[in-house]
């Protein structure tokens, strides 16, 4: 690998300083790293691997899509902008969160980039990880901290997500977060 990815984990280390994640109270660094991480048993590409590193510096850091495309390049922050939710600041996480889950799966669901599904999976695949640990401990009452409450809903959107995913059913990584996914949300379906 190449100076691209080593740039990246500097860069992302920097902007998510200080940040823990939500439900595993752990440095937040670590989800990126481990999103791609699970990039590298799928592709090579080291663009793919950089934007999981850098996935959510726009969404969650104060940096701008303008820098990422400076520092990295058009297909690094073409990759990072299709994990970026917009966070619709203007209102309360917890009333937009249907708006904004719909708005990403309408642009996972349009994409043919198989680099845009690899990251998304494993991205999501991180997440599920995540709450399969807090599941197996605490039940449903990890969804109380998230701005979603209803783990039905969130059963709706990682199934969603599969689907669209679909095409990469014969990677490993996907075998895993669906496996996940019914582990969790078996329970909580609508």
């Amino acid at each position: 690998m190449g100076q691209l990815l080593d740039e990246a984990i500097v860069f992302a280390t920097h902007a998510h300083a200080g940040q823990v994640r939500k439900m595993a109270n752990t440095p937040y660094i670590l989800h990126p790293l481990e999103v791609a991480s699970i990039i590298a048993t799928m592709t090579g590409d080291e663009n793919t691997m950089a934007a999981g590193v850098l996935h959510d510096t726009i969404e969650d850091c104060d940096v701008n899509p303008k820098e990422i495309k400076q520092r990295f390049g058009a297909r690094v922050s073409a990759l990072v902008q299709s994990e970026t939710e917009d966070k619709l600041s203007d209102r309360p996480p917890a009333d937009t969160w249907m708006e904004r889950k719909e708005d990403s799966l309408l642009m996972l669901r349009n994409t043919k980039d198989e680099q845009v599904k690899i990251l998304w999976l494993a991205d999501k695949l991180s997440n599920m990880r995540s709450f399969y640990r807090e599941y197996c401990q605490k039940g449903n009452e990890i969804f109380q901290s998230l701005n979603q409450k209803d783990p039905a809903m969130h059963g709706w959107y990682y199934r969603t997500i599969a689907g669209y995913l679909e095409s990469l059913k014969d990677q490993y990584a996907y075998q895993e977060y669906t496996d996940l996914v019914e582990k969790v949300f078996r329970d909580n379906s609508n």
